[in-house]
């Protein structure tokens, strides 16, 4: 399986050498240019002056002055250029590399075309070869010769051999392909490098999801800070989901070893009493007692069931929606719901206190789920206020809420005690035997329906009194 970087470092790579290359090639044509040009422009001028100076050595039809000969031969030498001396009809009568006495002497120059076209215009250029002169292609730049007069007397034709400016392009290019070739394998040393540095966090976070995804929910990816800050980001919303499936995975697994714990002893108690009425372990006269047992143990396990339900829609819905909220009188539901608990409350002597508005304080929520909120919190007031205590049942006004707060005396609840009260069944008293009501769960249905609402919910326990406080929304 290839890497990403395997993907992207081989195009990139073609891309840069095809880079380096239309680069150099585009360098070489204009080098070739200049250098076509600056070699023209250099025989241009030595023609001009070999010229000049056959015009003045030009005596009686003749050229074969020993001066001229000579400063003709040194001229060439300066200038690295050849140069021929030709009559009107083309006919070679000097040559620069032996003035006295050269072979090439006699030759003639067949494109007579091109030579009256240098005598119309004063100066002919070309490029290629010089048949029976020269055997390798050449600049060649020609111009004629006038006497005293000012009239033609013959041509000067310079040249200089095109491998020469040839040879220098190609040293170039020799050296650009050079050149590329390292830069580009530099380049792909210096993207090893980086990609493998820039790599390592990925395979990090890789390892890390396997180890996660294998059981290991501590696995967290460590984040350097020279890492690029986008792999800083994605580091960090991993470590942020494992945090929260590890919370959620923990949460699960207490959640049903609680659900485990409070559901084995009613039904070991359910089945053992069972059991003993058909194998006749407990006398028939016993039976109606130990069927009622049953029955209270049936109906809490019902309420149980009901409850996970209840907490499951609610969380499900992520809030209570519009169409199902309406508009009543806190205050009357909250008596309501208090009458209820009219008999409990005169069997322990518990003193009631209560404090609201004379007047209406309407609100607009869910009542039934509202009434279960009041329900839930002054069941558990009546359930752990000691005999002869006070219960307390207290509405007040804010600017835009109603702050509804159920209080009861008797045992204060430890500091570090009040952040777990609303969670899924966390019992402040843990000696707790199953004849005692409740399984945990009270509370935090309280705190789902609450914030169903978009509301809030607090405690606190001071001095031996624990109050439990929440907002509605007011409304006309």
């Amino acid at each position: 399986m290839r890497s990403s970087f395997s993907r992207f470092l081989f195009p990139g790579a073609i891309i840069l050498l095809l880079a380096l290359l239309l680069v150099g090639t585009v360098f070489q044509i204009f080098a070739r240019n200049y250098l076509d040009d600056q070699a023209m422009e250099g025989l241009k001028k030595d023609c001009e002056t070999i010229s000049a100076l056959a015009s003045a050595y030009y005596i009686e039809n003749s050229l074969s002055d020993e001066d001229f000969l000579i400063n003709l031969s040194v001229a060439s030498r300066v200038s690295e250029a050849d140069a021929v001396i030709c009559d009107l009809s083309g006919q070679l009568v000097l040559c620069s590399d032996a003035p006295l006495g050269c072979e090439h002497r006699g030759l003639v120059i067949q494109n007579q075309a091109f030579l009256q076209q240098v005598l119309q215009t004063g100066c002919g250029t070309g490029t290629g070869r010089m048949q029976g002169l020269y055997p390798d292609s050449r600049y060649l730049v020609c111009m004629p010769i006038e006497d005293v007069l000012g009239r033609d007397v013959g041509f000067v034709l310079v040249s200089t051999p095109v491998e020469r400016t040839r040879a220098v392009i190609k040293q170039m290019l020799d050296i650009h392909l050079s050149i590329s070739i390292l830069v580009v394998l530099a380049a792909g040393v210096v993207m090893t490098l980086f990609a493998r540095q820039q790599a390592n966090p990925l395979r990090d976070l890789a390892k890390t999801a396997s180890a996660f995804g294998h059981g290991q929910l501590n696995a967290r990816v460590r984040v350097d800070p020279s890492t690029p800050e986008e792999v800083q980001e994605l580091a960090l919303a991993f470590n942020n989901m494992a945090s929260s499936l590890q919370k959620s995975e923990y949460q699960r697994q207490e959640f049903v070893a609680n659900v485990s714990h409070e559901l084995k002893t009613p039904m070991t108690t359910i089945s053992g009493m069972v059991d003993g009425m058909l194998d006749g372990t407990i006398p028939a006269e016993k039976h109606p007692h130990y069927m009622q047992i049953v029955s209270e143990e049936t109906k809490r396990l019902s309420r149980l069931v009901r409850s996970m339900l209840d907490i499951s829609r609610l969380q499900d819905q992520g809030g209570i929606p519009e169409e199902q909220k309406s508009r009543f009188d806190i205050g009357e539901c909250c008596g309501q719901v208090l009458i209820t608990f009219e008999q409990k409350i005169n069997e322990k002597g518990v003193d009631v206190q209560v404090e609201m508005p004379e007047h209406p304080v309407f609100t607009f929520a869910n009542q039934d789920y509202i009434t279960q909120v009041v329900y839930n919190l002054l069941d558990n007031a009546v359930k752990f206020c000691p005999a002869g205590g006070e219960l307390g049942l207290n509405i007040r006004l804010g600017s835009n809420k109603a702050y509804v707060e159920i209080s009861n005396d008797g045992q204060t609840i430890p500091p570090e005690e009040l952040p777990l009260v609303f969670d899924r069944f966390h019992k402040l008293d843990k000696s707790r035997t199953r004849n005692r009501d409740g399984w945990g769960l009270g509370l935090y249905i309280v705190k789902t329906i609450v914030c169903s609402h978009g509301e809030d919910i607090s405690v606190s326990s001071k001095d031996g009194k624990t109050a439990f406080t929440f907002t509605l929304p007011l409304v006309n």
